[in-house]
């Protein structure tokens, strides 16, 4: 059956229902495990969530008054310690200038904000975007390893991450762009890792050439 990328977010979360991504208290915890989930599994960000929480309660002027040696002890579970207590230094520096309105800073960069966080030590393509989506509030395409396997699996091949969100149009809401990253994530958990594609609901589909 030939899908629309909306026609794939529906069948998906009829099938799955609401994954309640991001899971996090607030915003600023959705900052840190952005950065910390980085090159690792998400169970070594638990572990340096909960050495963050008691000192910083999860508040923006608190984890920005952390200094780097002190950001580097607390995050050590994750691994990469070094790029990523720098990452988070500079990410917080961005938001300590605009007294941690995410809204105002979105609407003071408009759409060079991905850019500005682009330029940040540490801050890749797929954290960017993370970021945009669930901190900013800005409903873009995550385009990471399992939505290129997924796609590629129904037809979609993409080189890169860039090259695959430059070929996805994504009209969905806020919320169902939320969804639509939880969805694709746990999906390629069960049926790229556990099981296999053929055995999804989505075998036999194939998404339409024009995106």
């Amino acid at each position: 059956m030939k899908l629309t990328v909306s026609q794939l977010y529906e069948k998906m979360f009829a099938h799955m229902g609401p994954q309640g991504w991001w899971p996090a208290e607030n915003k600023i915890e959705i900052c840190l495990g952005a950065i910390l989930v980085q090159n690792t599994a998400w169970a070594n960000v638990d572990k340096s969530l909960e050495n963050l929480k008691p000192v910083t309660n999860f508040e923006g002027e608190k984890v920005a008054a952390l200094s780097q040696l002190e950001l580097i002890e607390l995050i050590r579970p994750s691994g990469f310690y070094q790029t990523k207590s720098r990452a988070i230094k500079e990410l917080f520096q961005l938001l300590a200038t605009y007294d941690f309105d995410f809204t105002k800073l979105r609407q003071t960069f408009g759409p060079d904000l991905r850019k500005k966080l682009l330029a940040l030590h540490g801050i890749g393509e797929e954290t960017a975007d993370v970021l945009l989506l669930y901190v900013f509030d800005v409903p873009v395409f995550v385009a990471d390893r399992y939505a290129q396997k997924l796609f590629a699996a129904l037809g979609v091949v993409s080189k890169n991450y860039h090259h695959l969100q430059q070929q996805v149009s994504v009209e969905l809401t806020l919320a169902q762009a939320q969804e639509f990253h939880g969805l694709i994530d746990e999906f390629g958990k069960l049926y790229f890792k556990t099981k296999s594609f053929a055995d999804s609901f989505l075998a036999g589909d194939q998404l339409e050439s024009r995106l």
